[in-house]
């Protein structure tokens, strides 16, 4: 069960589900470099219930990325469970529940951070889900819609009592998107909670080892999990865990970094196809190679190759 592993590791580091970021390549990596749990990119519900054969294929993972999950959305419970139970049939460690994307496409057919403005749906939605499947199910939110309305700590409250196995909560609302500061206190009223008892995973603003641990000691959350921090700077988990065992957080050297940008690529033309992979990892060079001196004239270089053969050349060069 997932609370049971949450509970018998030692404050573990999630990589946040991301769209688009977080497929099987750069899961793998960053698990080699120390993330603890690993999430699929999010699938929609409804595409499954048409077996789009894009939204199939994120659900699969290879055994070396476990604990894994595979996070789901939507906002219709017929296709909720069954994109849970299709979900199931890949045998992950848990499903995740996707109640806290702020993205327009998503919030205007009701799913994501929508269902943040009816509680009493997003909890019957949730316990269904929870009674389709065996396996456990966790949920990712927000404090809420908006400013005047952050209900997080009897969400937290109603969506345990249906069954959820841990809570990952964004410090935002719904309004904020990605704006603004994450304000955490309210994730450490859910955790300190005495009615609460499954995990409690803080999101939101963890972008360095030091303010992972500090906001952990202050807040008591049972694990972090980091997102955009991590694009591509998968080196940020393993900073946690040296910082953690007392030694000094390293930064990789050059060669490190073109090292994992041309195994990333790599992998990626296996999965998607040289193109995809190219135009893909326009998005990771800025995190790859963030404070290496003068590279911007080589990352306008990279911005318009179209081989695996001109990045590499180009990195090398």
């Amino acid at each position: 069960m997932i609370i049971d592993f949450l509970r018998k590791m030692d404050f573990p580091v999630y990589l946040a589900p991301m769209e688009g970021v977080t497929d099987g390549a750069f899961r793998r990596i960053c698990k080699e470099y120390g993330a603890d749990v690993l999430i699929s990119e999010f699938v929609s519900s409804d595409a499954l219930s048409r077996d789009v054969e894009k939204s199939i294929r994120k659900m699969d993972f290879t055994e070396g990325e476990r604990p894994y999950g595979v996070q789901i959305f939507g906002s219709n419970e017929a296709a909720l469970v069954s994109a849970a139970q299709h979900a199931a049939a890949f045998h992950p460690d848990f499903i995740d529940i996707n109640w806290g994307c702020p993205v327009k496409k998503i919030v205007s057919k009701g799913a994501g951070a929508a269902i943040l403005q009816d509680i009493p749906k997003m909890v019957a939605l949730t316990s269904a889900v929870v009674k389709a499947v065996d396996l456990p199910v966790t949920v990712k939110t927000r404090l809420g819609w908006e400013s005047a309305d952050k209900p997080i700590v009897e969400v937290a409250e109603r969506l345990q009592d249906v069954g959820i196995q841990a809570i990952a909560i964004h410090g935002r609302t719904r309004a904020q998107q990605y704006g603004g500061e994450a304000d955490w206190t309210l994730i450490g009223e859910v955790k300190n909670n005495p009615r609460m008892h499954i995990p409690v995973i803080g999101n939101g603003d963890i972008n360095s080892a030091e303010k992972a641990l500090e906001y952990q000691a202050r807040y008591g959350v049972d694990a972090i999990m980091i997102g955009r921090a991590a694009i591509g700077n998968p080196w940020i988990f393993r900073q946690i865990k040296s910082l953690r065992s007392g030694e000094p957080c390293q930064e990789p050297d050059y060669g490190e970094r073109v090292s994992l940008v041309m195994r990333h690529l790599r992998e990626n033309e296996r999965e998607k196809g040289e193109r995809v992979a190219v135009i893909e990892m326009r998005t990771m060079y800025a995190g790859y190679f963030r404070g290496v001196f003068n590279f911007k004239p080589k990352r306008i270089k990279l911005m318009s190759a179209t081989t695996l053969k001109e990045c590499e050349e180009i990195l090398h060069g």
